[in-house]
């Protein structure tokens, strides 16, 4: 990769940094003024209300991004298209609570947008020797794809800079691989233009945080993160698809977890609780920046895992992804993750 290619990664990242980071403020009030604040409740960590809409800054930092950096193509309208659509659901869910079947269609509505429009499919998987073409179940298998990106971050964003930090994370490590891989391309332009516009949000979200993402930032973040992953590697191999799946190692644990949790309750999946990953380490006792720390640290070391994979260092890719999983495996059996121990042995007792 040449110098003219450096410089515009580094314009890239600067220029939304810098927008964002300043257009906040702005954001801050227009929050305040419509009532689109965070009330605190016991489930939630936060003990003041706060401002949300910050999802609004960045993706306002996307777009002028895009004019700045971007070229128009209809792959390029329908993401402008289904991200519009993502974040006016967002923005009037954080002003005044829309029901889960209405943001479930406009998530599903923008799904289907960029899949048939901008015909961003996973339409065939190489794996172990065999080639699956995937046919019309590609339309399928590439919407659940994208509204489970989308469900992940908004289900992680329950601590100041958590969410906004996992997705920073995700957009730095498919940038790096696309600068190792030699890729320009549309993937190339968006991941850093998304990279900074997080980043000049995060200055005001990491904790303690001043305004808070909302739905219109988690969810657009998901979309965004789903969007450059199908952009990146729309003839798939196993190792390609699960590279981006691996750096979401986090959000995808802590959503099947949550799934689990609540079957097992026998509640709707969809019900908030305050067993998630990070409150489980809040319970150890860890602070909240603390908490937010780990995370990260846990994330950045799946990331690692990932590029080094993505360099064909397979080997020890794997070595790392097995030691991780096992790290994983023995959080889960010393927390309440999936079941909550104590009312367990109790309804136990109970029956005897």
């Amino acid at each position: 990769m040449g110098q003219d290619e450096i410089t515009k990664i580094f314009l890239m990242i600067i220029t939304t940094f810098l927008f964002v980071a300043i257009l906040i403020p702005f954001i801050k009030k227009i929050a305040i003024h419509v009532g689109a604040l965070d009330i605190p409740n016991k489930r939630k960590v936060h003990s003041k209300p706060m401002p949300r809409l910050g999802g609004l800054a960045i993706f306002f930092g996307f777009l002028f991004g895009y004019m700045l950096f971007g070229e128009p193509s209809s792959t390029m309208n329908s993401i402008l298209i289904g991200s519009f659509i993502i974040v006016l659901t967002g923005a009037i869910d954080d002003i005044k609570p829309l029901k889960a079947s209405v943001k479930f269609a406009a998530q599903l509505m923008a799904a289907i947008v960029v899949t048939c429009y901008g015909k961003l499919l996973i339409q065939d998987i190489t794996a172990f020797g065999f080639y699956l073409d995937l046919g019309l179940f590609a339309y399928p298998i590439t919407i659940f794809f994208i509204l489970g990106c989308l469900n992940c971050i908004n289900l992680i964003d329950g601590l100041d800079g958590l969410a906004a930090g996992i997705s920073s994370i995700y957009f730095a490590t498919i940038g790096i691989i696309s600068i190792i891989m030699g890729k320009t391309g549309l993937d190339f332009v968006l991941t850093f233009i998304m990279l900074g516009s997080v980043l000049g949000f995060l200055v005001h979200n990491f904790y303690p945080a001043s305004i808070f993402a909302g739905d219109s930032g988690s969810l657009f973040m998901g979309f965004m993160i789903a969007v450059i992953a199908l952009l990146g590697f729309k003839s798939v191999t196993l190792t390609s698809l699960i590279i981006p799946l691996l750096i979401l190692a986090i959000p995808i644990l802590d959503t099947v977890f949550a799934i689990i949790r609540r079957l097992l309750k026998g509640e709707k999946i969809s019900k908030p609780d305050k067993s998630h990953l990070h409150h489980q380490l809040l319970n150890k006792n860890f602070s909240h920046r603390t908490t937010v720390l780990i995370i990260y640290g846990i994330d950045i070391l799946f990331a690692a895992a990932s590029i080094i994979y993505a360099l064909h260092d397979q080997k020890l890719g794997y070595i790392i992804y097995t030691i991780l999983t096992v790290i994983v495996v023995i959080f889960v059996l010393k927390t309440d993750i999936i079941v909550d121990k104590a009312s367990f042995h109790k309804k136990h007792n109970q029956e005897k």
